[in-house]
């Protein structure tokens, strides 16, 4: 398991009773932007200045600019931004790298590697133009035995196994990456503001820090939109608990929903999937 930082506990608890399960131990890679980090405060320290930048931007940015030991935030201080859907280095980053280098290619030097992939054709188009089998660039072998499963596939060897899904599924989550993605729509969103506010405390903090790295002086979470809260302010840059409020909205997010209010999200089953039938 590739862990990026932003995962909910609830995914690494559930890692652990998968890997007791089959009766295998769970290997935990984690990717290490140290050396960037370094690199990048020394770029910042000589080449800022020399640039153009004020010497207090500097000086804020390289105040921050120390690894925290925190996969995810430490590559959005490297990278000065947060990933976006056009931009979404956080795959490659912390999950596809990190298992290359400390798995696969160690793998290699003693034969062929063959790696099970659990991606489905149905969670994005991406995945759906990807083949069943192919080789990739380190040499090894890629198998998707599940490509074509459906949903229900999914849900039917859970439960021929006797075994429980991640419990995000059933608290409204649609995938159970990071806790919260890039990717996430406005729905889940919302649910995860209500039954995980730490989750967006957490964010909110990364977005002050990112954004103290950054020569504008601002980062967010979500890619830069309208605001969707107030339209009077084209181009503002929407901070994760601006997109929190909007997530409560009706469709256009002027106004609230009143039938928000009135649902209880911090109990039950909310499952996009069918688990609660």
């Amino acid at each position: 398991m590739a862990d990026t930082g932003n995962e909910d506990h609830r995914t690494y608890a559930h890692a652990e009773r998968l890997a007791a399960y089959i009766g295998l131990p769970l290997e935990m890679v984690k990717a290490d932007f140290s050396h960037q980090i370094r690199a990048k405060a020394e770029y910042i320290r000589l080449v800022w200045p020399n640039k153009g930048v004020s010497l207090g931007i500097v000086a804020r940015a390289l105040s921050v600019m120390h690894p925290s030991g925190n996969p995810y935030l430490d590559m959005c201080l490297w990278k000065g931004r947060f990933p976006s859907r056009k931009a979404q280095f956080c795959t490659s980053e912390l999950k596809i790298i990190p298992i290359e280098n400390q798995i696969i290619l160690p793998a290699l030097r003693n034969g062929p590697v063959l790696q099970w992939l659990g991606e489905r054709s149905e969670e994005s188009p991406h995945r759906r133009a990807k083949p069943r089998f192919n080789r990739d660039d380190t040499g090894a072998y890629l198998w998707r035995p599940i490509k074509h499963w459906t949903i229900q596939d999914v849900l039917d060897i859970h439960q021929r196994h006797g075994f429980p899904m991640n419990p995000l599924y059933s608290m409204g989550m649609t995938r159970v990456g990071c806790l919260p993605c890039i990717n996430a729509n406005k729905d889940e969103l919302r649910q995860i503001s209500v039954r995980f506010p730490e989750a967006i405390e957490r964010i909110a903090e990364w977005e002050s820090i990112v954004a103290q790295a950054s020569k504008r002086g601002s980062a967010t979470f979500f890619p830069a939109v309208t605001d969707p809260m107030d339209v009077d302010r084209p181009g503002t840059y929407s901070g994760i608990k601006t997109l929190v409020e909007w997530s409560k909205t009706a469709r256009g997010g002027r106004n609230y929903n009143l039938l928000h209010e009135m649902e209880d999200t911090t109990s039950g089953c909310q499952s996009s999937y069918g688990l609660c039938e």
